[in-house]
């Protein structure tokens, strides 16, 4: 490679409620973008391995961008994540007092969509896409 970035016709972005604490902010990142990892394998790549053979497991072929946004910035985006019918996983604020994958579960299937409360979305797809759903949000610091 000539040193020039490789610009990837795909984006992954998560956006994050801007309220939120720096462990929270960490733990929502982390569980976001393990929802597409899982369920969106183009986005992964191949297994890493040192000088001396110890292998690695893969991670994302892509960079993450992070956003922060208001509340209201972050239920904007969710729409439009919706109305594009992209990829996507969520974080809502009640799982942060469930202590397990059943109890998050059961926490966002309790809530209508348009009620629940995000603290976090994370989105996969087609760069122009998924510019239009991070509009309003900026860069996280």
């Amino acid at each position: 490679m000539d040193g020039q970035p490789l610009r990837f016709d795909t984006k992954i972005a998560v956006i994050l409620r801007d309220d939120l604490a720096p462990w929270q902010r960490l733990n929502v990142t982390s569980f976001l973008v393990s929802g597409l990892g899982s369920q969106v394998p183009e986005v992964i790549g191949a297994p890493y391995e040192d000088a001396d053979g110890v292998a690695y497991l893969p991670m994302f072929r892509q960079p993450v961008l992070v956003f922060e946004a208001t509340k209201e910035v972050l239920k904007a985006a969710h729409t439009r994540t919706l109305t594009r019918a992209l990829p996507r996983s969520v974080f809502t604020a009640d799982l942060f007092s469930t202590g397990n994958d059943t109890d998050n579960r059961a926490a966002v299937r309790a809530v209508p969509t348009a009620d629940l409360d995000l603290v976090g979305l994370a989105v996969y797809g087609p760069r122009g896409g998924v510019d239009k759903v991070v509009k309003g949000a900026r860069m996280h610091p």
